[in-house]
C-alpha cells in the first residue's frame, strides 16, 4: 500500500458536531489496531512512513489509524476555539475508536503519540474506565511528558496561528523548515513529502497552512503559572498508565528535558527511554532508526519487551 484511505468520523460537540479525518493503512479487519497521532500544528500524513512500515513489518495483519486532529488536515474546524484542547481531542480519538471497533473488532489497541499526541495517549491510558475496545496494550511517546518547559510553548507561541500565503508548496516547505529545523536532518525530499499534507490551495491562488489559526487562541491564553499548575494532573495521568511504554526522545530537545524523561523512567509506567543524536523536538518517526525502535517495541514479544532496547541512537 503506498497510499492512505480518508475516512471521516463524527464527533459531537456543543455546536452540533464535527467530522474528524483519519487515514487509514493496513487490512481493514485487522484485530490490531495501532493509533498514531500527531502535534499540535501537524496533521496524519506525518505518519505515513512509519504506518506503511509497521503494516509492512507486522508479524500479523494490521490496521493503523492516523487521525488529523480536529482543526487540522481535512477535519472539520470548531466554532468554539476553547474546544481546541486536550479533553475535546480524548472525546474524539473515543468516537474513533468506537468506529474501528465497530467496523472490525478491536483485541489489540496500541498508540504512538507525537508531543500533543503523546499528550492525548496519556489523557486515554490514564484515565480509568474509559470505554475502550480493548485495553490500551502499549504506548509510545515521542518527545513529550508531564512537564513541558516553558520555552518552547513560547518558542512554538511565536509562529503557531500564522498560516500565511505561499505562491508554491516548495515556497511553504521552506518557510517550514525554518521554524522546524529541530526535526533533525531530512533529505529535501523527505521534508517536502511532510510538507504537501501540511497545505490547502486557496481560493484566489497560492497555498496557506493546513491547520485553523484559531488552535493559537487557548494556546494564547496559556501563562506560565497555569502552565506549571496542570504538571500535578499530568503526573497524576501518567502516573495511572499500566501499559507497557516506549518514551522516545529527540537528545535537544527544548520540551522534554532530560530531566523530566529520567523522572519518567523511575515512576509511572516505567518506561525505556530512547534518545536520537542530532534531533530535538521532535522526532518525525521517518529515519530508519527511529522507525525500527518504533516497530521493534511494538511487535517485541512480552519477554522481549520487557528488556531495554538499544539507546546507543542517542
Amino acid at each position: 500500500m503506498t497510499d492512505p484511505k480518508l475516512n471521516y468520523v463524527p464527533c459531537p460537540d456543543a455546536a452540533g458536531g464535527h467530522r474528524m479525518a483519519w487515514w487509514s493503512w493496513g487490512d481493514e479487519r485487522a484485530p490490531h489496531v495501532v493509533v498514531c497521532v500527531h502535534g499540535l500544528s501537524r496533521q496524519g500524513r506525518d505518519f505515513d512512513t512509519l504506518a506503511r512500515s509497521l503494516v509492512e513489518a507486522s508479524p500479523a495483519p494490521l490496521r493503523v489509524a492516523c487521525p488529523d486532529v480536529v482543526g487540522r488536515g481535512r477535519s472539520d474546524w470548531l466554532a468554539d476555539p476553547m474546544g481546541y484542547a486536550v479533553p475535546t481531542y480524548v472525546a474524539d480519538m473515543l468516537q474513533l475508536l468506537a468506529q474501528l471497533h465497530a467496523a472490525a473488532p478491536v483485541t489489540t489497541f496500541d498508540w504512538v503519540g507525537t508531543s500533543m499526541g503523546g499528550l492525548i495517549g496519556m489523557g486515554l491510558a490514564g484515565t480509568p474506565r474509559l470505554p475502550l475496545p480493548a485495553p490500551l496494550r502499549r504506548l509510545v511517546l515521542n518527545d513529550v511528558g508531564p512537564v513541558i518547559q516553558w520555552a518552547a510553548l513560547q518558542r512554538i507561541g511565536s509562529y503557531l496561528g500564522q498560516t500565511g500565503r505561499f505562491e508554491t508548496v516548495q515556497q511553504a516547505a521552506d518557510a517550514m523548515w525554518a521554524i522546524s529545523s529541530s526535526f533533525g536532518a531530512h533529505t529535501r525530499e523527505q521534508w517536502l513529502a511532510l510538507s504537501r499534507p501540511m497545505v490547502r490551495p486557496l481560493p484566489e491562488g497560492g497555498w496557506t497552512l493546513h491547520y485553523d489559526p484559531a488552535i493559537a487562541v487557548p494556546f494564547r491564553a496559556l501563562d506560565e503559572a497555569a502552565a506549571a499548575a496542570g504538571q500535578a494532573a499530568l503526573w497524576q495521568l501518567y502516573d495511572a498508565i499500566v501499559a507497557r511504554t516506549l518514551l522516545l526522545r529527540g537528545a535537544e530537545s527544548d520540551l522534554l528535558s532530560r530531566a523530566t524523561a529520567e523522572d519518567m523512567v523511575r515512576r509511572g509506567p516505567r518506561p525505556q527511554l530512547v534518545e536520537f543524536a542530532g534531533v530535538g523536538h521532535a522526532p518525525t518517526l521517518i529515519a530508519q532508526e527511529q522507525v525500527e525502535a518504533v516497530a521493534s517495541f511494538l511487535f517485541a514479544t512480552d519477554s522481549a519487551s520487557d528488556e531495554k532496547p538499544d539507546s546507543g541512537a542517542g
